[in-house]
């Protein structure tokens, strides 16, 4: 009797578990179908429960996403699991979404560890009114307090003399970048978000480095990727746990700073991005719709340090790292630096026109590093019609800025360093319309403006000063950039010595 109980118990578990899998595959035959029908984005074909995962290379998930586009067109969708995403691919395609069709492409996506890690705040990952108050805000803020005016490129310039006694400092010795540049740019960003700098050796400041440069490199490993595609595999150890980890400590040290500048302030002092934010707190008191809370302080400042740390600093140490690579390009650089500027003074913003060559090699540093290659993810605000294709309300969209700094339809040699690529047959600076490292339209970078006078300014100052070596002994440099949330050199140290002018 107990072997029949098991064989009729057995028996219907199967045919349990074969009734699952013929409703999963009936719907989703219906549901390739709906989307035949809607003449949704083709792509390649997914299979049950991990979708496109397995022709995906989630090491390099850019490249695979540029390859698949080479196949299936500008437009074209995967799945990341049950996922659905289409990727916007190519110069022409990704600028006519975000310029001509801005508002239909402006959400950002149900991304289950950015909804950890932003909590739907901030600036760069919050949707609707709350996006357009805070960057409104940070933008008008940051304006206020220099970005694209005098008084910025004044810190800048004071900053980078900083820089270059603390590189003066290992005395020819092999160095890392990494920390240094991190903190130099971190330290503009500090200027305006607390008012003040913080010292190179600070323990706080060690401790926020450590805490941004953690996340970055976590941020895009495989397993943060396998999370966002399956949440409820959260209790699985990994990576997606440690930046969490990471992300709490980073926003406890912000917000312990945050608290100390709240006491220190008086109504009448506004010499900082936060005590801007408390003067307006205050005018929004009693208003039980305001925007302008803690979270939202504490989640836009830790924006601002991220980009501040991460994204211009981790330019800034391609460039040295490209500089070393090609000591042909770095003495040209080096060579218009001296005609130009000279020995005895700071280079300033105004230096820039008259130094094509030094221009492009920093606009081709930020092309060819490609360190954003994913952009950041949208969302469609309504259904479209896409480019002959139909996109529904709510998907998940990558603007694929690797394929538009890399589109050969567009650059020459998209896959060498040529700063020919902004020279014309004059030696003359050329804009390119499809350098778009910023990404484009209206959710574009907030700190463009001020990226670029850091780049100009710091990259400068140290060819100025130094030459960059590779240490002796060390190996052929590999241009292989190292996967994160962005795209890093691979890690290395640079020596230095003093440069002597050659005119």
């Amino acid at each position: 009797m107990a072997f029949f109980d098991l064989l009729s118990s057995s028996l219907l578990t199967t045919l349990l578990l074969y009734s699952l899998i013929v409703i999963f595959l009936l719907r989703l035959l219906a549901g390739l179908g709906n989307s035949s029908a809607l003449n949704y984005p083709p792509g390649p074909t997914p299979l049950p429960i991990i979708g496109n995962l397995h022709q995906l290379d989630l090491q390099r998930l850019y490249k695979s996403l540029v390859e698949l586009s080479e196949k299936y067109g500008s437009v074209y969708s995967v799945k990341m699991g049950p996922e659905k995403i289409v990727v916007l691919a190519g110069y022409s395609t990704v600028k006519n979404a975000l310029i001509n069709y801005a508002d239909e492409f402006l959400g950002r996506p149900d991304v289950p560890i950015m909804n950890i890690l932003k909590e739907g705040s901030g600036v760069v990952w919050s949707n609707g009114e709350a996006w357009k108050q805070m960057r409104r805000f940070t933008l008008t803020t940051l304006r206020e307090f220099g970005m694209g005016k005098k008084s910025i490129e004044e810190k800048i310039i004071k900053e980078a003399g900083f820089l270059v006694e603390k590189i003066k400092s290992y005395k020819g010795q092999p160095f890392d970048t990494d920390i240094i540049t991190n903190f130099a740019t971190a330290n503009i960003i500090c200027s305006i978000v607390f008012g003040d700098r913080f010292d190179y050796e600070d323990k706080t400041f060690l401790n926020i480095g450590h805490l941004v440069h953690e996340s970055f490199r976590l941020l895009g490993s495989p397993m943060v990727q396998v999370y966002n595609a399956y949440p409820w595999l959260r209790f699985l150890p990994g990576s997606h746990k440690e930046i969490c980890m990471h992300f709490q400590k980073l926003k406890a040290c912000l917000k312990n700073i945050i608290k100390s500048k709240q006491q220190e302030m008086n109504e009448n002092d506004t010499r900082s991005f936060i005590n801007t934010y408390f003067v307006k707190q205050q005018e929004e008191y009693g208003n039980p719709n305001t925007y302008f809370h803690e979270k939202n302080l504490l989640i836009t400042t830790s924006d601002l340090f991220i980009a501040g740390m991460g994204t211009a600093a981790t330019t800034i140490r391609w460039a040295l790292y490209i500089m070393m690579k090609y000591p042909d390009i770095q003495k040209k650089v080096q060579e218009e630096i001296d005609r130009v500027i000279g020995s005895e003074r700071s280079p300033r913003m105004e230096d820039r026109k008259h130094m094509p060559y030094t221009d492009a090699v920093i606009h081709e540093v930020q092309r060819f590093a490609n360190i954003a290659p994913l952009g950041i993810p949208r969302s469609t605000t309504i259904d479209i019609n896409f480019q002959g294709y139909f996109i529904p309300k709510g998907t998940y969209i990558v603007p694929l800025l690797a394929s538009v700094l890399c589109d050969k339809s567009q650059w020459d040699k998209p896959e060498e360093f040529n700063p020919g690529h902004f020279l014309d047959a004059a030696g003359k600076f050329v804009k390119r319309d499809a350098f778009l490292p910023f990404s484009t339209g209206r959710r574009i970078c907030p700190g463009e403006t001020l990226a670029k006078v850091e780049l100009f300014l710091f990259f400068v100052t140290l060819l100025q000063r130094f030459d960059l070596l590779v240490p002796p002994g060390g190996t052929e440099l590999d241009l292989t950039p190292v996967v994160g949330g962005i795209l890093s050199p691979k890690p290395h140290q640079l020596c230095v010595v003093s440069h002597q002018p050659c005119c």
